[in-house]
């Protein structure tokens, strides 16, 4: 019997690679397309550069809802998941917003941290956005994480209800986790991503750390402690990490939230959510999928949700459920 158990254990490890890996090598290859969009630009007010620029993608459509999209770290408003949102949105005849992070569309604005959530606030009050009654925000791993963080923050009323995929939510355990050496390939392939980011800010503004010196930065803590903590004002990474975490803030949730987690995410491992989420209550709900990786599962995940099956409509198909719409 135990044998069995480690053979399955075994294939669904390896699944949660696949099904992480997988998807950004087909998009690499084929990027998925979706509908037409126009460019949403907002300009916010920053006590170190003085103002920030941030621009997303914003699709139009015959209805008062709007879901509103947020990438993780290293990711962007092209990234396969937040397109697979959009179209989610879209089959449901609802609108889109999805939402680059600081700097994130290499303009050289600035950088973000996982409780950088006044920008969220700031999109959700600009006026492009009057005309919608209700939104629905949807995060992926570190935007996940913000959007549960500004819905334990005085949110705007118009948000109905809240969805985190794959988000980290204790950053002191999770940065631990994809620093392991096991990891190495994922923590450089995001480490890459911000560097590119970081390039472009030092390129037309000043930075915490030379750039020769951030590019050889191994390790997620490091990043956090050399560059994060001195742009933001806190005192190292450990400081961050406790005051931005939403895992303590978790019974403060303002609205109805989803949190789906990946058993065997190699890059959020379960066992760092596992103790956070295991007394979850309303308004928080929980969905744990078997067969899935870091923000990306078989095509047909059904998360017992009414609707059609596929991790993004099955989402989307909640918000609306919690929200009214």
């Amino acid at each position: 019997m135990n044998g069995m158990v480690d053979r399955k254990n075994r294939v669904f490890s390896f699944l949660g690679h696949w099904f992480t890996i997988a998807p950004v090598a087909r998009h690499t290859l084929a990027p998925r397309r979706v509908s037409a969009s126009v460019p949403f630009r907002l300009t916010v007010p920053d006590t170190k550069y003085g103002e920030v620029r941030l621009s997303g993608r914003l699709h139009h459509a015959a209805s008062d809802t709007l879901l509103v999209v947020v990438h993780g770290l290293g990711g962007d408003v092209r990234s396969h998941y937040v397109l697979s949102a959009s179209a989610a949105a879209e089959a449901a005849g609802i609108a889109s917003l999805r939402v680059n992070l600081r700097g994130s569309d290499r303009t050289g604005e600035d950088i973000y941290h996982a409780a950088l959530t006044q920008d969220l606030h700031a999109i959700l009050a600009s006026a492009e956005l009057s005309r919608y009654s209700r939104i629905l925000l949807l995060g992926y791993s570190l935007g996940g994480h913000i959007v549960l963080r500004a819905a334990t923050e005085s949110l705007d009323p118009r948000v109905r209800a809240v969805a985190a995929v794959c988000p980290p939510l204790d950053l002191f355990v999770g940065a631990r986790a994809i620093d392991e050496p096991a990891r190495l390939v994922y923590r450089r392939h995001v480490l890459s991503a911000i560097k590119e980011i970081y390039a472009e800010v030092a390129g037309r503004r000043p930075v915490p750390l030379p750039l020769a010196e951030a590019r050889r930065i191994a390790t997620i803590r490091d990043w956090d402690e050399h560059i994060v903590a001195p742009r933001f004002g806190f005192r190292g990474a450990d400081h961050y990490y406790g005051e931005s975490s939403v895992a303590p803030r978790l019974a403060t949730l303002a609205v109805p939230s989803l949190v789906v987690a990946a058993a065997h995410d190699p890059m959020v491992p379960a066992h760092t959510l596992l103790p956070i989420l295991s007394g979850a209550r309303p308004p928080l709900e929980v969905r744990w999928i078997d067969r899935g990786g870091h923000v990306g599962f078989p095509a047909r995940v059904d998360l017992g949700f009414p609707g059609p099956g596929g991790l993004e409509d099955q989402v989307v198909a909640w918000l609306q459920g919690r929200a009214g719409a």
